[in-house]
């Protein structure tokens, strides 16, 4: 069997060979990192800037009224989804550090 029947590539520093263009060497290639953010404080403030948007759509009335009735509906949304994410990435999941 040859090694493409068998599933394995040869690697050039990691990366599959089919992914590394013909004449490059293993000191050209380098190799990405994950950067790091502070996710965390990330969503948090979106959290907090879709609380603020709730409480100005529900203080103007322009806001809440008429065609615009959803409005806080999708900033009640937005700060829900926003929370599970919170969860999430407060439990350890979601860190790109793990990943592999």
């Amino acid at each position: 069997m040859s090694e493409s029947e068998t599933g394995s590539e040869p690697r050039v520093d990691g990366i599959p060979a089919g992914d590394v263009p013909e004449g490059v060497t293993s000191s050209e290639v380098e190799v990405l990192r994950a950067m790091q953010v502070p996710t965390q404080r990330i969503i948090a403030i979106g959290l907090v800037l879709w609380a603020v948007a709730l409480v100005v759509t529900l203080v103007v009335p322009a806001l809440h009224e008429g065609d615009r009735s959803w409005w806080p509906w999708g900033c009640v949304a937005g700060f829900v989804l926003g929370a599970i994410g919170f969860a999430y990435v407060r439990r350890g999941r979601g860190n790109a550090h793990d990943a592999g």
